[in-house]
């Protein structure tokens, strides 16, 4: 029989990998006598863990939510992942739980075994933003639960959102989802006043107490949240997320330099030198300004709706004025401003051309 310090270790073990365990069950793989297993769920009491027991000859034992938090047991691996989820968590800016997720990382590094500690040691992890000129602003970790909170129990959520004059009566949303974009966190409800669904930024939120009645829960339009906030941030209503404006055309590039760049648009390589691309846009002027920053000559395949954008973009890109007419003539002959022909068909013409100054764009 196992010492009584592995056999509570074990004993532990096994209580947080199911929820319920037979007495007689948990015996046999701990090769121990039902007595024993009393005896031992009674320390792991005393020791603060909140083991619960049921009677009869079915009976036997659950580790129970507590009031307080007691010591628990992971596996190596899990430890591993616990410490690279916190690190993230702790150079995160904006999320509010970044000095407690630092102090937990500290906690659990200090009692680790050396073998673990010297693993975690050289995995070093930092959460690295995309530099903005908006940084998100930080939230309060007690607005989040309460917002978790309201849509996990399905009640109805006051508050006042950004600037909203506080005298004036609270918003009411029914809370679906608290999720992250682009480094904020977001609310996904439906608003009662608005009868519609809503994307809300939480730094924006203060909610109001109490909550609103129960209510029963809304299916969101697609089933899916992922889907569903990203069509919305992307301009569209499509259920799938898609983007509202999707155009191909036809490069001038090799498809593997142009492979970093396309995001999510769909490339194909059509020989050297040429490659067909697909990408989606909030609007076609803004597809065909993002395809435009490729500089290379271009063939649209379809639809017409971006020939019509093309045309539209070189005529505003030709009206471009500057600080004098002489100074914009020199700075087209410039290297990296070279004249480049955008080549675009009309519909239910041939291929036309037109000169238009080619602009270096970073990668947004």
């Amino acid at each position: 029989m196992p010492k009584t310090s592995a056999r509570l270790l074990a004993l532990l073990s096994l209580l947080q990998t199911r929820r319920d365990w037979p007495g007689a069950l948990l015996a046999e793989r701990l090769d121990i006598s039902l007595r024993t297993v009393r005896r031992d769920v009674d320390r792991l009491r005393e020791l603060g863990y909140p083991i619960a027991a049921s009677k009869g000859p079915d009976g036997g034992y659950r580790l129970a939510a507590g009031t307080s938090l007691p010591p628990l047991l992971f596996d190596d691996e899990q430890a591993i992942a616990l410490t690279v989820a916190l690190q993230i968590a702790a150079t995160t800016p904006g999320s509010g739980h970044a000095e407690p997720a630092a102090r937990a990382l500290h906690t659990i590094r200090q009692v680790m075994p050396a073998r673990l500690r010297n693993r975690i040691d050289t995995l070093q992890v930092t959460a690295v933003e995309q530099p903005t000129a908006q940084p998100a602003e930080p939230v309060d970790g007690d607005v989040l639960l309460a917002l978790s909170a309201a849509a996990r129990a399905h009640e109805t959520l006051r508050f006042n959102y950004g600037t909203d004059d506080p005298d004036r009566p609270p918003r009411r949303a029914e809370p679906h989802h608290v999720i992250t974009w682009n480094r904020r966190w977001y609310l996904v409800a439906f608003d009662l006043d608005r009868r519609d669904w809503r994307i809300y930024r939480v730094d924006r939120i203060t909610p109001r107490t109490p909550n609103g009645p129960r209510f029963g829960p809304r299916e969101l339009p697609g089933g899916d949240v992922a889907a569903f906030v990203t069509g919305r941030f992307r301009g569209s209503t499509d259920t799938t997320g898609g983007w509202p404006c999707t155009g191909t055309v036809v490069l001038g590039l090799d498809a593997a330099a142009l492979a970093p760049y396309v995001r999510d648009g769909v490339l194909e390589e059509l020989g050297p030198g040429r490659c067909r691309l697909t990408l989606g846009s909030w609007s076609w002027v803004g597809l065909a300004a993002a395809i435009a920053r490729f500089d290379a000559d271009t063939t649209v395949v379809g639809p017409p709706e971006l020939t019509h954008a093309f045309a539209h973009l070189a005529r505003r890109c030709a009206g471009v004025t500057g600080p004098t007419a002489q100074g914009n003539a020199a700075k087209a002959a410039l290297p990296g401003f070279p004249t480049i022909p955008v080549r675009y068909r009309h519909p239910g013409k041939g291929l036309g051309q037109s000169p238009c100054p080619a602009v270096e764009s970073g990668h947004d």
